[in-house]
């Protein structure tokens, strides 16, 4: 031991305890190198055959980065070329401490066999443990340590002995007095830039360099485009009197040049400022956390009605005004004004690698060009590339290492990759990228916590669980469902009344609190469901077998058992683990038929009928009580069994027994939330669902009033009510057109817990408590919900990070943010084979409705297709017809014509491949007729008829 610290350290409750820091050292730490002669270690890491060739390193050679190295390198540090990496201590702590996301690549690093990389506890070394000197900061007693270990590699493989070909040990680093220092105590020592560049073989990795300080000086022009952000004591400053707000940057996807800050408050009191002109956005990327200004009253404005998406062509630096920002001006003197601001400073940035496609620069050899990244909401980002010819119509990942006042867009390095755009495997996987779904193979490790195969139900299994096996139950599921988390039966009791069980699949069983199984699933928090493919959030051998509750075989499962009258009043509920035998594994169509089968009566027809029965009396229950019945579009794509191509889609049909599902699903929810609450009032992880804003209504009244109907939205009831009543003669899709338009106005419902939070309620489903009990399978929240009621009811020990709020509320955090993901993953795979299967066939002539109506466009929705899409009517190359926008109505005219919200239209349909990176579905009207503006429909050819086939 080299000594003891002892400091006081204040408790929550207010007291003091006092802490006794010890810090042992050691003289028995491995080097990991195979060259030492004096450490005793089994195995070696460092090798010398696997050392890099390096014009400034001609020798054989270990690297040791310091800490900038790795933080702001770390695309570099990942390539196979680089080996015999020497991590210390010092590093990996610092690199933890200061980036999550890059000690997690880090760790990844370490842990590639071929890589050659040794983690040396340097700070636990008698030798290279050093302490900080009076008057030294924190860094710089860190530089000393990473010089101090490097200079004992040296010394301890006696490299400096070895004459001028002998092995080495070199310091990487970017900072010049760093660099300068390990110079004076005679080490080797380079600029991390200038040793990539001596890599002759591997010139390619100079692309993935990040820009130094250097390096943008030289890039940068001299004149000013933007104004200086503040610095951070500024900021905590100004937001603590008040004069700037802390929030969340949202750019606007239909208009590169407006965003939103969102400012977090308390229960319903969260705002949204507005923010306009590229001087106003003031380089905030979407999703950074910026400090705002808010203009003067005078100076606010309303959000622009113009659809104005980025045409791809680059901006000059030096443009003083665009037209684009004239415009805007001109748009937003109307209408109800917003809170407006301006972006101060930066308090956090969030950038990722961005997906996208290089624009290669028309300047003869030039190595600087834009990427022009897949997600609008993000600028365009200058690179220094050699490989622009080779990347061209590529796919690739590119990192922003800043963003200086002196350039219209921020700098950035390319990383790596990804294939040939347009091609399904690649545009996957930047589906997958940009919506940050991990989505790599589980690793060994996580594997090892699997069950040992083959897995059977044993003696002591049984003797700890309820037999059911003996219940008519099954499973009704989608087509081509494997991963069945949930089955159902119901039968008559010997005193009338009727038995109803919802047995869901018993995961956390399998899934031990605080393994690398475990955490990984807590991390990828949900499975995400993409056209024809499935990201499970557990290994398959769980996903698909042994959790999952297919029919004729023997499963755990998690039951909810039900008395009920059958008036579907619940008399009596409990709740057990249990074994169960599924007696079928039916489709929704499947289930459908049986129950309108008279002819059927066997076991699993009544027990159907029966729930069918009683799932129509707890809706009728549900509504009357003020849940809502919204729609949105779901299609459904039929896939070519060979290519995976999609040959037809269409908009998915619901049945009775989905309904049927649902209602048992819904009320197992309700009856678990009631029950681990009144155990954990503290630590429930629960689901609400918040009630909107009132000025979200405003769209959906004015859309019930261009028809003269009247919606009310005082309460989840009276809104449910007028859209029960909401008719227009003639006109039958109206009411499922509201119903659509009414599901944009809600928000997004979030898991939390309970003891963080005091409004429990769900809106949509009018119930004053809910949670996510039902699907373990694909949804990590209702693992936490499974191990809460194992504890009520004594079936499973409890744990620490159970019991904590504060840890139970980060959860949540993350389980919402993938799940919010995982929604736009799925949505952007139905756009990508919307596309695909467009493609094949030309131009379409649907039939449409207008959706909303904007200063220059009407967006249509072909409920047909389940697709919407925006109709301009002011194209560059066109003269622009007389346009008149009524934002009270909201209506447009244009020429003669005025479209209001749900008219019907006529479209052509086709795909939009001018753009490969941002190819879109394009529409033209054909009716009403507009000279000048419609297009004359297509002639129908006739098709080919297809055989559809499920996936």
């Amino acid at each position: 031991m080299l000594k003891s610290k002892t400091f006081v350290k204040k408790t929550r409750s207010g007291g003091v305890m006092k802490v006794v820091r010890e810090h042992y050292l050691r003289d028995d730490i491995w080097c990991g190198s195979e060259v030492c002669a004096e450490c005793k270690q089994e195995t070696t890491v460092l090798q010398t055959d696997a050392c890099i060739e390096s014009n400034l390193c001609s020798y054989p050679h270990y690297i040791v980065p310091d800490t900038n190295v790795v933080l702001h390198q770390i695309d570099v540090l990942e390539d196979p070329v680089i080996r015999n990496v020497i991590i210390l201590q010092t590093v990996l702590q610092e690199v933890r401490h200061r980036s999550a996301p890059v000690y997690k690549r880090l760790k990844d690093i370490i842990h590639e066999k071929e890589k050659h990389c040794y983690t040396f506890t340097n700070e636990h070394h008698r030798e290279t443990f050093i302490e900080r000197e009076p008057g030294e900061s924190a860094n710089d007693r860190n530089d000393r340590a990473i010089r101090v270990a490097v200079k004992w590699y040296n010394h301890h493989l006696k490299t400096l002995e070895s004459g001028p070909d002998g092995l080495k040990v070199v310091l990487l680093t970017n900072d010049q007095g760093n660099k300068q220092k390990a110079l004076e105590d005679s080490l080797v020592a380079y600029r991390f830039e200038e040793y990539i560049k001596s890599l002759i073989a591997n010139p390619e990795l100079v692309d993935r360099l990040a820009l130094s300080n250097d390096d943008k000086n030289e890039i940068t022009s001299s004149k000013v485009l933007f104004p200086e952000h503040l610095p951070l004591s500024k900021i905590q400053a100004g937001i603590k009197s008040g004069s700037f707000i802390q929030g969340s940057f949202r750019a606007s996807r239909d208009n590169y040049l407006e965003a939103t800050v969102f400012v977090q408050g308390e229960g319903e009191d969260s705002t949204e400022i507005l923010i306009q002109g590229l001087q106003n956005l003031n380089r905030a990327v979407h999703q950074d956390v910026v400090a705002v200004q808010l203009l003067p009253r005078n100076q606010w404005v309303s959000p622009s009605s113009f659809v104005l998406q980025d045409d791809g062509t680059a901006k000059d630096d030096n443009v003083d005004e665009d037209e684009e920002e004239k415009v805007l001006k001109l748009s937003a003197a109307e209408a109800a004004r917003k809170p407006t601001g301006k972006v101060v400073g930066i308090i956090k940035r969030n950038w990722r690698p961005f997906c996208g496609m290089l624009n290669v620069s028309q300047i003869k050899e030039s190595t600087r060009h834009l990427f022009t990244p897949a997600d609008r909401r993000i600028p365009r980002i200058r690179i220094e590339t050699r490989q622009a010819s080779t990347l061209a119509g590529q796919r690739i990942m590119v990192a922003v290492d800043g963003w200086p006042k002196d350039s219209r867009y921020p700098n950035g390095h390319f990383v790596r990759s990804l294939g040939n755009a347009g091609e399904k495997e690649t545009e996957e996987a930047v589906l997958l990228l940009e919506h940050d779904v991990p989505h790599q193979a589980f690793s060994q490790v996580v594997l090892s916590f699997l069950p040992k195969m083959p897995w059977t139900i044993t003696p002591e299994d049984m003797a700890q669980r309820e037999d059911l096996r003996h219940l008519v139950v099954c499973s009704v599921d989608p087509p081509g469902c494997t991963d069945i988390d949930d089955a159902l039966h119901c039968r008559e009791l010997e005193n009338g009344n009727l038995e109803v069980g919802v047995h869901i699949a018993d995961v956390s069983h399998f899934i031990r609190p605080g393994n690398a199984l475990d955490r990984e699933a807590a991390n990828r928090g949900t499975t995400v469901y993409l056209c024809g493919k499935r990201i499970d959030m557990v290994p398959e051998l769980l996903s698909s077998n042994l959790c999952s509750l297919r029919s004729n075989v023997e499963r755990f499962a998690f039951s909810c058992i039900w008395e009920m009258n059958h008036n579907a009043e619940i008399l009596k509920t409990r709740f057990t683990k249990s074994v169960i035998n599924s007696k079928a594994s039916l489709t929704y169509a499947e289930a459908q038929m049986r129950i309108d089968d008279t002819s059927k009566n066997d076991d699993i027809t009544k027990s159907l009928r029966g729930l069918n029965k009683l799932a129509k009396i707890l809706k009728r229950r549900r509504i009357e009580k003020g849940a809502l019945t919204l729609s949105s579009l779901e299609v459904r794509f039929h896939m070519d069994s060979e290519t995976h191509d999609p040959i037809d889609l269409q908009t998915k049909e619901l049945m009775e027994t989905n309904s049927m599902v649902e209602e048992f699903m819904l009320q197992a929810n309700v009856s678990v939330a009631q029950k681990i609450y009144d155990e954990f009032p503290e630590c429930a992880l629960l689901r609400k669902h918040p009630a909107p804003p009132p000025s979200n209504y405003d769209i959906l009244i004015k859309a019930g009033k261009s028809k003269n109907v009247e919606i009310h939205v005082d309460s989840a009831k009276t809104l449910a009510d007028s859209l029960d009543v909401a008719k227009v003669d003639g006109f039958t899709y109206f009411n499922t057109l509201l119903r659509i338009l009414a599901t944009r106005c809600m928000m997004q419902a979030v898991y939390f817990c309970s003891g963080m939070d005091s409004d429990f309620h769900h809106y949509g489903l009018a119930s004053p408590i809910y949670t996510h009990f039902t699907s373990p399978i694909r949804r990590y929240a209702d693992i936490i919900v499974h191990r809460l009621l194992a504890v009520t009811i004594a079936a499973d020990s409890t744990y620490p990070d159970l019991m904590d709020k504060h840890k139970q509320s980060a959860l949540c955090l993350n389980i919402n943010y993938r799940h919010k993901m995982a929604q736009y993953a799925q949505r952007a795979s139905v756009a990508f084979h919307t596309q695909l299967f467009f493609k094949t066939r030309g131009i379409l002539n649907e039939e449409g409705f207008v959706l909303f109506v904007r200063k220059n466009a009407i967006i249509v929705l072909i409920p047909k297709f389940g697709l919407e899409g925006t109709v301009f009517f002011d194209a560059k190359d066109k003269v622009s017809p007389n346009l008149v926008f009524d934002e009270e109505g909201p209506t447009l005219k244009v020429e003669q014509h005025t479209f209001h919200m749900f008219d019907k239209v006529k479209v052509t349909v086709s795909l939009d491949s001018s753009n490969i990176q941002h190819q879109k579905i394009r529409m033209a009207l054909t009716e009403p007729v507009i000279p000048g503006i419609s297009v004359p429909a297509p002639v129908a050819e006739p098709q080919a008829k297809i055989q559809k086939l499920d996936r």
